[in-house]
Protein backbone atom coordinates (compact mmCIF):
# COMPACT_ATOMS: atom_id res chain seq x y z
CA UNK A 1 0.00 0.00 0.00
CA UNK A 2 1.58 3.53 -1.01
CA UNK A 3 2.11 6.11 1.55
CA UNK A 4 -0.86 8.50 2.08
CA UNK A 5 1.67 11.31 1.81
CA UNK A 6 3.42 11.68 -1.85
CA UNK A 7 6.50 13.52 -2.04
CA UNK A 8 6.85 15.40 -5.55
CA UNK A 9 10.54 17.21 -6.19
CA UNK A 10 12.32 19.26 -9.35
CA UNK A 11 14.64 17.80 -11.59
CA UNK A 12 17.48 19.83 -10.14
CA UNK A 13 17.26 17.81 -7.31
CA UNK A 14 19.79 15.37 -8.61
CA UNK A 15 17.80 11.93 -8.40
CA UNK A 16 18.72 9.15 -10.58
CA UNK A 17 15.06 8.19 -11.74
CA UNK A 18 15.91 4.03 -10.82
CA UNK A 19 16.48 5.61 -6.82
CA UNK A 20 13.50 7.93 -6.66
CA UNK A 21 11.44 5.51 -8.41
CA UNK A 22 12.47 2.88 -5.81
CA UNK A 23 10.96 5.56 -3.04
CA UNK A 24 7.95 7.05 -5.04
CA UNK A 25 9.46 10.27 -5.88
CA UNK A 26 7.72 12.23 -8.34
CA UNK A 27 10.13 14.39 -10.50
CA UNK A 28 8.76 17.25 -12.31
CA UNK A 29 11.15 18.46 -14.51
CA UNK A 30 12.80 21.98 -15.43
CA UNK A 31 13.48 23.16 -18.63
CA UNK A 32 17.02 23.98 -20.66
CA UNK A 33 17.01 26.06 -23.09
CA UNK A 34 20.02 25.81 -26.05
CA UNK A 35 19.81 28.52 -28.94
CA UNK A 36 16.11 28.16 -29.90
CA UNK A 37 15.68 24.77 -28.51
CA UNK A 38 14.24 23.94 -25.36
CA UNK A 39 13.76 20.50 -23.69
CA UNK A 40 12.90 18.73 -20.54
CA UNK A 41 15.70 17.77 -18.27
CA UNK A 42 16.07 14.13 -18.37
CA UNK A 43 15.13 14.44 -21.58
CA UNK A 44 17.59 12.62 -24.04
CA UNK A 45 17.82 15.83 -25.87
CA UNK A 46 18.98 17.89 -22.35
CA UNK A 47 22.85 16.20 -22.02
CA UNK A 48 24.92 17.98 -19.52
CA UNK A 49 27.38 17.36 -22.21
CA UNK A 50 25.22 19.40 -24.74
CA UNK A 51 25.28 22.09 -21.90
CA UNK A 52 28.93 21.99 -21.62
CA UNK A 53 29.32 21.91 -25.62
CA UNK A 54 27.23 25.35 -26.25
CA UNK A 55 29.06 27.26 -23.10
CA UNK A 56 32.47 26.70 -24.73
CA UNK A 57 31.04 27.64 -27.83
CA UNK A 58 29.57 30.79 -26.44
CA UNK A 59 26.23 29.54 -27.74
CA UNK A 60 22.62 31.04 -25.75
CA UNK A 61 22.21 28.58 -22.50
CA UNK A 62 19.34 29.73 -20.18
CA UNK A 63 17.03 27.75 -17.51
CA UNK A 64 13.25 28.28 -17.39
CA UNK A 65 11.09 26.76 -14.30
CA UNK A 66 8.45 24.46 -14.59
CA UNK A 67 4.92 26.17 -14.99
CA UNK A 68 2.52 26.22 -12.17
CA UNK A 69 -0.20 23.98 -14.30
CA UNK A 70 2.67 20.96 -14.67
CA UNK A 71 2.99 20.86 -10.63
CA UNK A 72 -0.93 20.99 -10.56
CA UNK A 73 -1.00 17.95 -13.34
CA UNK A 74 1.80 16.20 -10.53
CA UNK A 75 -0.35 16.54 -7.69
CA UNK A 76 -3.78 15.45 -8.74
CA UNK A 77 -1.99 12.41 -10.34
CA UNK A 78 -0.67 11.85 -6.71
CA UNK A 79 -4.13 12.44 -5.31
CA UNK A 80 -5.75 10.18 -8.05
CA UNK A 81 -3.45 7.38 -6.73
CA UNK A 82 -4.23 7.10 -3.30
CA UNK A 83 -2.43 10.16 -1.55
CA UNK A 84 -4.30 12.02 0.96
CA UNK A 85 -1.78 15.14 1.14
CA UNK A 86 1.67 16.21 -0.69
CA UNK A 87 4.91 17.71 -0.04
CA UNK A 88 6.57 18.92 -2.51
CA UNK A 89 10.32 19.96 -1.76
CA UNK A 90 12.12 22.15 -4.49
CA UNK A 91 15.47 23.93 -4.51
CA UNK A 92 15.97 27.66 -2.81
CA UNK A 93 13.51 30.42 -3.79
CA UNK A 94 16.57 32.46 -3.73
CA UNK A 95 17.83 30.87 -7.07
CA UNK A 96 14.84 29.80 -8.98
CA UNK A 97 10.92 30.56 -9.42
CA UNK A 98 10.47 26.62 -9.27
CA UNK A 99 9.40 27.19 -5.14
CA UNK A 100 7.14 29.76 -6.52
CA UNK A 101 5.62 27.88 -9.22
CA UNK A 102 4.81 25.07 -6.58
CA UNK A 103 3.26 27.39 -4.11
CA UNK A 104 1.08 28.61 -6.66
CA UNK A 105 -0.13 25.10 -8.22
CA UNK A 106 -0.87 24.28 -4.42
CA UNK A 107 -3.01 27.01 -3.95
CA UNK A 108 -5.00 25.57 -6.93
CA UNK A 109 -4.90 22.02 -6.12
CA UNK A 110 -6.37 23.17 -2.18
CA UNK A 111 -9.00 24.38 -4.21
CA UNK A 112 -9.80 21.15 -5.80
CA UNK A 113 -9.43 19.34 -2.40
CA UNK A 114 -5.37 18.39 -2.47
CA UNK A 115 -3.50 19.24 0.24
CA UNK A 116 -0.15 20.30 -0.65
CA UNK A 117 3.02 21.42 1.57
CA UNK A 118 5.34 23.28 -0.39
CA UNK A 119 9.13 22.94 1.03
CA UNK A 120 12.24 25.64 0.32
CA UNK A 121 14.92 23.89 1.08
CA UNK A 122 17.06 26.65 0.78
CA UNK A 123 19.51 24.49 -1.24
CA UNK A 124 20.57 23.47 -4.38
CA UNK A 125 21.17 19.76 -6.44
CA UNK A 126 21.59 16.85 -4.50
CA UNK A 127 21.06 18.48 -0.65
CA UNK A 128 17.51 18.73 -2.23
CA UNK A 129 17.83 15.51 -3.72
CA UNK A 130 18.48 13.92 0.03
CA UNK A 131 16.36 16.29 1.92
CA UNK A 132 13.82 14.25 -0.89
CA UNK A 133 14.85 10.92 0.08
CA UNK A 134 14.60 11.63 3.83
CA UNK A 135 11.03 13.17 3.31
CA UNK A 136 10.08 9.90 1.15
CA UNK A 137 11.10 7.59 4.24
CA UNK A 138 9.52 9.35 6.61
CA UNK A 139 6.00 8.84 4.33
CA UNK A 140 6.74 5.26 4.12
CA UNK A 141 6.82 5.07 7.73
CA UNK A 142 3.54 6.51 7.88
CA UNK A 143 4.63 10.31 8.80
CA UNK A 144 2.09 12.84 8.48
CA UNK A 145 2.04 16.01 5.93
CA UNK A 146 4.05 17.95 8.96
CA UNK A 147 5.91 15.56 9.78
CA UNK A 148 7.64 14.63 6.43
CA UNK A 149 7.70 18.05 5.38
CA UNK A 150 9.84 18.95 8.20
CA UNK A 151 12.49 16.10 7.95
CA UNK A 152 12.87 17.52 4.82
CA UNK A 153 14.03 20.86 6.24
CA UNK A 154 15.93 19.50 8.49
CA UNK A 155 17.70 17.07 6.36
CA UNK A 156 18.45 20.27 3.62
CA UNK A 157 19.49 22.74 6.87
CA UNK A 158 22.00 20.11 7.92
CA UNK A 159 23.69 19.34 4.91
CA UNK A 160 26.53 21.39 3.26
CA UNK A 161 27.38 22.01 -0.19
CA UNK A 162 30.62 23.10 -1.56
CA UNK A 163 31.69 23.75 -5.24
CA UNK A 164 34.29 25.08 -7.17
CA UNK A 165 34.20 26.63 -10.71
CA UNK A 166 36.92 27.42 -13.27
CA UNK A 167 35.11 30.95 -13.63
CA UNK A 168 32.42 32.86 -12.27
CA UNK A 169 30.98 33.90 -15.50
CA UNK A 170 28.64 31.52 -16.12
CA UNK A 171 26.87 32.33 -12.52
CA UNK A 172 27.10 36.00 -13.48
CA UNK A 173 25.42 35.27 -16.74
CA UNK A 174 22.46 33.43 -15.37
CA UNK A 175 21.89 36.64 -12.37
CA UNK A 176 23.61 33.67 -9.26
CA UNK A 177 26.52 35.87 -8.44
CA UNK A 178 26.86 39.59 -9.13
CA UNK A 179 29.25 41.41 -11.88
CA UNK A 180 31.21 43.01 -9.09
CA UNK A 181 32.29 39.43 -7.61
CA UNK A 182 32.61 37.68 -11.20
CA UNK A 183 35.01 40.16 -12.08
CA UNK A 184 36.87 40.31 -9.01
CA UNK A 185 37.83 36.34 -9.82
CA UNK A 186 38.54 37.25 -12.96
CA UNK A 187 40.91 39.56 -12.35
CA UNK A 188 42.87 37.57 -9.25
CA UNK A 189 43.33 34.94 -11.46
CA UNK A 190 41.83 32.62 -8.51
CA UNK A 191 39.84 29.56 -8.66
CA UNK A 192 36.82 30.42 -6.22
CA UNK A 193 35.47 28.04 -3.50
CA UNK A 194 31.73 28.68 -3.19
CA UNK A 195 29.37 27.31 -0.59
CA UNK A 196 25.26 27.81 -0.50
CA UNK A 197 24.78 29.97 2.45
CA UNK A 198 20.69 30.44 3.26
CA UNK A 199 19.88 29.58 0.36
CA UNK A 200 22.22 31.69 -2.12
CA UNK A 201 25.86 31.19 -3.68
CA UNK A 202 28.11 32.94 -1.05
CA UNK A 203 32.02 33.29 -1.85
CA UNK A 204 33.85 30.90 0.28
CA UNK A 205 37.64 31.03 -0.31
CA UNK A 206 39.87 31.66 -3.49
CA UNK A 207 42.63 29.65 -4.32
CA UNK A 208 45.08 29.71 -7.03
CA UNK A 209 45.61 26.45 -8.46
CA UNK A 210 42.51 23.66 -9.83
CA UNK A 211 44.56 20.78 -7.74
CA UNK A 212 44.54 23.08 -4.81
CA UNK A 213 40.86 23.91 -5.08
CA UNK A 214 40.37 19.91 -5.14
CA UNK A 215 41.99 19.25 -1.75
CA UNK A 216 40.41 22.01 0.15
CA UNK A 217 36.65 20.43 -1.50
CA UNK A 218 37.87 17.11 0.25
CA UNK A 219 38.99 19.13 3.33
CA UNK A 220 36.00 21.55 3.55
CA UNK A 221 33.87 17.79 3.27
CA UNK A 222 35.92 15.94 6.06
CA UNK A 223 35.32 18.81 8.30
CA UNK A 224 31.69 19.34 7.63
CA UNK A 225 30.89 15.48 8.14
CA UNK A 226 32.72 15.37 11.68
CA UNK A 227 32.02 12.14 13.08
CA UNK A 228 28.58 11.73 12.32
CA UNK A 229 27.45 9.42 9.98
CA UNK A 230 26.41 10.45 6.41
CA UNK A 231 25.60 10.61 2.88
CA UNK A 232 28.25 12.23 0.17
CA UNK A 233 27.99 13.15 -3.42
CA UNK A 234 30.92 14.36 -5.84
CA UNK A 235 28.89 16.00 -8.85
CA UNK A 236 31.20 17.85 -11.84
CA UNK A 237 30.70 19.09 -14.86
CA UNK A 238 32.64 18.05 -17.67
CA UNK A 239 35.59 17.29 -15.30
CA UNK A 240 35.04 13.06 -14.45
CA UNK A 241 38.63 12.47 -14.01
CA UNK A 242 39.17 15.43 -11.06
CA UNK A 243 35.46 14.16 -9.63
CA UNK A 244 36.89 10.74 -9.86
CA UNK A 245 40.04 11.78 -7.50
CA UNK A 246 37.63 13.50 -5.02
CA UNK A 247 35.71 10.52 -4.70
CA UNK A 248 38.68 8.53 -4.09
CA UNK A 249 39.77 10.74 -1.37
CA UNK A 250 36.43 11.08 0.15
CA UNK A 251 35.85 7.28 0.16
CA UNK A 252 38.70 6.77 1.87
CA UNK A 253 38.78 9.57 4.42
CA UNK A 254 34.93 9.37 4.92
CA UNK A 255 34.66 5.18 5.41
CA UNK A 256 33.54 4.68 8.79
CA UNK A 257 30.81 7.44 8.53
CA UNK A 258 29.55 6.19 5.01
CA UNK A 259 27.89 2.96 6.29
CA UNK A 260 24.42 2.52 5.19
CA UNK A 261 23.63 5.20 3.74
CA UNK A 262 21.44 5.48 0.36
CA UNK A 263 24.31 5.14 -1.97
CA UNK A 264 25.33 2.07 0.12
CA UNK A 265 28.75 2.16 1.73
CA UNK A 266 30.10 4.83 -1.00
CA UNK A 267 30.87 8.05 -2.01
CA UNK A 268 27.63 8.54 -4.79
CA UNK A 269 29.81 10.24 -7.99
CA UNK A 270 27.93 11.95 -11.15
CA UNK A 271 27.48 14.73 -13.63
CA UNK A 272 25.23 17.77 -12.90
CA UNK A 273 22.29 18.06 -14.41
CA UNK A 274 21.91 20.53 -17.93
CA UNK A 275 19.87 23.06 -15.73
CA UNK A 276 22.08 23.31 -13.02
CA UNK A 277 25.36 22.70 -15.86
CA UNK A 278 23.82 25.75 -17.56
CA UNK A 279 24.89 27.73 -14.68
CA UNK A 280 28.17 26.54 -13.39
CA UNK A 281 29.83 25.91 -16.67
CA UNK A 282 32.07 23.11 -17.57
CA UNK A 283 35.14 22.32 -14.91
CA UNK A 284 32.61 22.44 -11.82
CA UNK A 285 33.15 20.05 -9.40
CA UNK A 286 31.27 19.50 -6.01
CA UNK A 287 30.61 18.08 -3.08
CA UNK A 288 27.69 17.90 -0.35
CA UNK A 289 27.73 16.22 2.71
CA UNK A 290 24.53 15.08 4.41
CA UNK A 291 24.61 13.97 7.87
CA UNK A 292 21.77 11.04 8.17
CA UNK A 293 18.90 11.72 10.05
CA UNK A 294 19.04 9.46 13.53
CA UNK A 295 16.54 7.62 13.24
CA UNK A 296 15.45 8.58 9.70
CA UNK A 297 11.89 7.40 10.33
CA UNK A 298 8.80 8.90 11.59
CA UNK A 299 9.73 11.05 14.48
CA UNK A 300 8.24 9.70 17.87
CA UNK A 301 5.11 11.43 19.23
Amino acid sequence: MPPSVAVVTDSTASLPADLAARHGIVVVPLQVVVGADAFDEGSPEATPARVADALREFRPVSTSRPAPAVFLDAYRAAAAAGATDVVSVHLSGEMSGTFESAQLAARDARAEGVRVVCVDSRQVGVATGYATLTAAEVAAAGGSAEEVAEAARQRAADSSSYFYVDTLEYLRRGGRIGAAAALLGGALAVKPLLTIEDGTVSSLERVRTSSRALARLADLAVAAAGDRPVDVCVAHLASPERAAALTEQLAERLADQLHGGSEGDRVWCAEIGAVLGAHVGPGMLAVCVAPRPVPATRPAR
